[in-house]
């Protein structure tokens, strides 16, 4: 099969599209002959080196897909070979066929199709599990969502809607900012503005947000301490600036807020059964007509570096997915 191969630390124009033995599968593994899969923002660090997971060279990136059951291991039950799922492969996903752990994969969601399917899994796990379990946001909330443009800001804009919550979103361009609205923003702000602290404020009458989501850190997570409301709640959601920020502990003090961070990754890893009753409620989100993951571009599977050098230089709205087939 074809399969795009990190053999060292490198930027992803670097790597290289081999042929390699189809994997079989693990006694609860279930083997997925891919038609669709998601490019992520820690894909590019995966690849530099600069994640905080660092498999063994070489290594296939890519952290979901969607796609047709092609084995599975005895232990598997809930899946057979034939039925369409979406998973989350950890790594894998840059390939022809993928493995997945069995407890990681689900039948696709019906009216779903491929390219849909791959733009979900990661970006809307994330955005329930911070807002619901680590934020605990409340029904006319307001919510702060940087990066609304992206997969994982689009994902929370679409949840907080859903959970009542009025939402202001940030991007950096008009387009951007249009595509936020679309989502459901009340409001978005171009974060290129430095009166963006001073429009949040306006527009909470003074009182600042309860909850912000932020995957971009650095300046963006500074400035949010400023409009953020007494017992408010800060996600740390990534890194996407390319600085890890610090935040004075007498400002948390002072302010009543909390700094709460997002690592859904190991909080499912500690916690199995999170996955399963995550996508419970997604499937019946997407099936009320609350969520839609919105596909902004496809790419083949020979053009996964020309697709994450677009999301590194932020040409992406929505989510961006390699398409198989």
């Amino acid at each position: 099969m074809k399969s795009w191969q990190v053999h060292a630390f490198c930027e992803p124009e670097q790597m290289t599209l081999d042929d390699i033995p189809v994997p079989a599968p693990g006694p609860a593994e279930v083997r997925i002959r891919n038609h669709a899969a998601a490019l992520n923002f820690f894909d590019i660090l995966q690849i530099q080196g600069k994640y905080q997971i660092r498999p063994p060279f070489p290594f296939t990136p890519g952290a979901e897909v969607s796609g047709i059951v092609d084995a599975v291991g005895p232990e598997v039950k809930h899946v057979f070979p034939g039925d369409p799922v979406t998973a989350m492969t950890h790594n894998g996903a840059f390939a022809e066929y993928s493995l997945a752990a069995a407890s990681r994969t689900f039948h696709s969601i019906a009216g779903m199709d491929f390219p849909e399917a791959a733009a979900m899994p990661v970006v809307y796990h994330t955005s329930y599990f911070a807002l619901h379990r680590r934020a605990g946001l409340a029904h006319r909330e307001w919510l702060l969502v940087h990066a609304g443009a992206s997969g994982v800001g689009m994902s929370a804009i679409q949840i907080g809607k859903a959970y009542g919550a009025q939402v202001i979103a940030t991007a950096g361009s008009q387009a951007k900012l249009d595509f936020c609205l679309a989502q459901g923003a009340d409001h978005a702000l171009p974060y290129t503005d430095a009166g963006w602290v001073e429009r949040v404020k306006e527009i909470t009458g003074g009182r600042g947000v309860d909850v912000v989501y932020d995957p971009v850190g650095g300046d963006v997570f500074d400035l949010s301490t400023r409009c953020i409301a007494g017992e408010g709640r800060m996600l740390v959601i990534g890194f996407a600036s390319g600085r890890i920020p610090s935040v004075p502990a007498n400002r948390i003090l002072l302010k009543d807020i909390s700094i709460v961070g997002v690592h859904w990754g190991q909080y499912v890893a500690q916690h199995p059964e999170f996955l399963s009753h995550t996508h419970e409620v997604l499937t019946a989100m997407y099936l009320g007509g609350q969520i839609h993951p919105v596909v902004g571009k496809t790419f083949r599977l020979e053009e996964v570096p020309a697709g994450l050098r677009e999301l590194a230089d932020r040409k992406i709205v929505g989510k961006a997915v390699v398409v198989m087939d």
